[in-house]
């Protein structure tokens, strides 16, 4: 059966919420292989065209939310800084004037960007354990993800995978994931953007998108899932007080799987401009319909490209 082509934005910056999984069995990607991946993402984050917002390592998978932009808003200088950096300052490699062109459009493209990152570390690991073969199963994931509320209820997700796993009580005591990333480095070196679209926050300071990020998280965080975790005592005498009734962050668990599962998510508007643009990758015959998404309001979605 021939592939699904993907949906990618072309000539214009997007978000996309990419996943890839390991081939292998049970949780192969230890504490040293989780730091060496997040070392190859960040050295290809700063030579490709893009912005990443939020990820997340765990044992047999990753997640990366990330902005590309189009190769077009850079300049052939910035091109050449950025083939002085990938290949290293004593590097006597010259990027040729007939290379600009091709050199930009790879840098620019979603699928050359996580592609290399999985094949930069497939080499490591297997260097590393001594053997040969696929590290990755089949092609990853990813999901067109819009600006502002959407992209934040996304990182939510991404960043609170560790805690719904049981691995940590908190999401910044994982140091694999964003809010980690953030509190135990300092976001060294500038590596994750805190630009997530929110009208709110234009003219915010980086600490207080930081602080109004984390308070978002920890009230996702705070609904009871089926993942193990008991319910605080606190939130369960809120419950009582409401009389259990469910509100819309209470949906917000069942509807996670949206994030990954869907092709297009975003307002309304956003999934039917997209749609149209990308009808010809979908199977159904039928115009397809975006659905709106219970528990987080004016977010809406469309099947998977598969329709599985």
């Amino acid at each position: 059966m021939a592939r699904i082509a993907r949906i990618v934005v072309e000539e214009e910056e997007a978000v996309y919420h990419v996943m890839s999984r390991t081939a292998l069995d049970g949780f192969v990607l230890g504490d040293g292989e989780k730091d060496e991946l997040l070392k190859i993402i960040k050295r290809l984050s700063a030579v490709y065209f893009t912005e990443v917002l939020g990820f997340c390592i765990m044992g047999n998978h990753f997640h990366l939310a990330v902005k590309v932009r189009p190769g077009g808003e850079y300049t052939d200088v910035e091109v050449r800084r950025r083939f002085k950096l990938y290949y290293g300052k004593d590097s006597k490699r010259e990027l040729a004037e007939d290379q600009v062109s091709i050199i930009r459009s790879k840098w620019g493209n979603l699928s050359e960007y996580v592609k290399e990152i999985k094949q930069n570390f497939s080499r490591y690991y297997n260097r590393k354990v001594g053997r040969k073969g696929f590290f990755w199963s089949d092609r990853f994931k990813s999901v067109l993800v819009e600006n502002g509320e959407t992209l934040i209820n996304c990182l939510a997700y991404i960043d609170l995978n560790p805690v719904r796993a049981g691995i940590v009580k908190r999401p910044e005591d994982y140091r694999w994931c964003s809010l980690g990333y953030h509190v135990q480095a300092g976001n060294k070196d500038k590596f994750l953007s805190l630009d997530f679209g929110l009208s709110d926050f234009v003219r915010a300071t980086a600490k207080k998108r930081f602080e109004h990020y984390r308070e978002f998280v920890y009230e996702k965080g705070g609904i009871e899932t089926s993942a193990g975790r008991q319910i605080d005592p606190e939130i369960l005498e809120r419950e009582r007080k409401k009389r259990y009734k469910i509100g819309k962050t209470d949906r917000f668990v069942y509807r996670t799987r949206y994030f990954t599962d869907s092709a297009i998510i975003g307002s309304k508007g956003f999934v039917s401009m997209y749609y149209q643009k990308f009808k010809d990758h979908f199977q159904s015959v039928y115009d397809k319909v975006p659905r709106s998404i219970s528990g987080i309001e004016g977010v809406y979605s469309l099947k998977r490209l598969s329709e599985l």
